[in-house]
């Protein structure tokens, strides 16, 4: 027989509440702090009946005359297993929703950000898949007149922008190729990490007159390989988590926190260090003044999910500085595992 066929919803409720606490304090566990814990609103006679019934069933133990009750080997087999049926139920509820394909990415993403607030307590952040630290791949430059020049660039992801620079001194066309060959082999395969102070002053050397075009055009590399952010979105859960935290929770610091979250050029910001960072996919954790300005008093964890050709979303987790990190790595590891499964798998 089903272990739950034998519980009803308040036992269940009740026994989870019982398993909850004793892990927490490790003291046996009264009527009295259970009618708290839960939100049934029954009396503390209601809930010793029910215990009574848990203990009969075997489900719970009373470790001493008069004490509260402790969970048995069969409870704990049941909080274990249901915990493992919820998370199964989890992961095939965010599957089946993004097998629904991609007009519901945003409602995945917000759906993400809840559900790891809510596993966590700590607020949580989503950034949309973008290009970020494309490489650039071809860069050609044209004269439309003799006044005007025609650049186009190329950078991983098949993006092209098309945009024109002023020509204030005269380049014949071997002038003009011998600059396509200069920037092509100095910069294609090279992020905008890479293109450097050195590389670009090493360009402006070798350009000669030139230079000015050179500084105009890598400033639209840039431009390119950076994307555009004003379409970028960013999804937030659990702001109201850090009240939970004394030490988030004052007037002042609240506030500019849960401004931060509601700032997308904020949050912007976190999304471009994470992505800038030599760390590439892997998580990172920013703890008091290491954090953006409006976040010293926290502790951010942030790691990269990608779905290839430089595609890459920013998942982050905010809450105070003693946080469970344990706990916010594993969530972080498993939600990345699931985004790029799903979505990688949602684009075939």
């Amino acid at each position: 027989m089903n272990q739950k066929d034998q519980l009803d919803e308040r036992k269940v409720t009740i026994l989870k509440a019982i398993i909850k606490t004793y892990l927490e304090t490790g003291e046996p566990v009264g009527s009295r702090t259970i009618s708290k814990y839960t939100d049934l609103h029954l009396s503390s006679a209601t809930i010793r009946n029910e215990m009574s019934d848990l203990e009969e069933l075997g489900y719970i133990v009373q470790p001493h005359t008069s004490a509260g009750r402790i969970p048995s080997d069969r409870g704990y087999r049941f909080y274990v297993d249901q915990i493992i049926l919820e998370k199964e139920e989890e992961v095939t509820e965010i599957k089946d929703m993004m097998l629904k394909r991609v007009d519901r990415v945003e409602l995945l993403l917000k759906q993400m950000a809840k559900l790891l607030a809510q596993n966590t307590n700590y607020a949580a952040m989503i950034s949309a898949p973008q290009y970020h630290r494309n490489k650039l791949k071809f860069i050609q430059m044209s004269k439309v007149d003799e006044e005007r020049l025609l650049v186009v660039i190329v950078v991983e992801g098949n993006v092209i922008k098309n945009t024109m620079i002023p020509l204030r001194k005269e380049l014949n066309e071997e002038g003009l190729l011998n600059l396509n060959i200069l920037l092509n082999n100095a910069l294609n395969g090279l992020t905008i990490e890479e293109i450097n102070l050195e590389v670009i002053s090493s360009l402006k050397i070798q350009a000669g007159p030139h230079s000015e075009v050179v500084d105009r055009v890598l400033t639209e590399v840039a431009a390119a390989i950076r994307g555009d952010d004003e379409d970028l979105q960013i999804y937030t859960s659990g702001a109201t988590n850090i009240f939970k935290y004394p030490e988030l929770s004052d007037g002042e610091r609240a506030s500019k926190l849960i401004g931060t979250l509601e700032q997308k050029e904020l949050l912007q910001g976190l999304v471009d260090d994470v992505n800038s960072s030599e760390s590439g996919l892997g998580i990172q954790v920013y703890i008091g003044d290491e954090a953006p300005e409006t976040m010293k008093d926290c502790s951010i964890v942030t790691a990269n999910y990608e779905l290839g050709e430089g595609l890459r979303g920013t998942i982050g987790i905010i809450g105070p500085k003693r946080m469970d990190y344990e706990k916010v790595l594993s969530a972080l590891r498993n939600l990345m595992t699931q985004l790029d499964i799903i979505l990688k798998k949602d684009e075939r």
